[in-house]
């Protein structure tokens, strides 16, 4: 699964053979979701409050980005929370 970016211990990964709806996975620790791109919350699995509140704003700022990614299936690394 293509690492599209990390911040703060948080991997943000992309798999374009996955099952709909369109998604990104998010890993931080031990813990795993699954983030719907289109409406940006956690459809599957957990992460901690904190680190699902930076996910989230983190997908806001590239939504676009990881929406054309998915439905084009062409990765490109996006930059990370600052």
């Amino acid at each position: 699964m293509p690492e599209v970016t990390r911040f703060y211990g948080i991997v943000i990964k992309i798999f374009f053979g996955d099952h709909p709806p369109p998604h990104f996975h998010a890993v931080y620790g031990e813990h795993n979701a699954l983030f719907s791109i289109e409406l940006l919350e956690v459809i599957e699995g957990d992460l901690p409050n904190r680190a699902e509140k930076l996910v989230i704003e983190w997908a806001t700022l590239y939504q676009r980005e990881l929406l054309n990614m998915w439905n084009s299936q062409e990765f490109c690394k996006l930059p990370p929370l600052k």
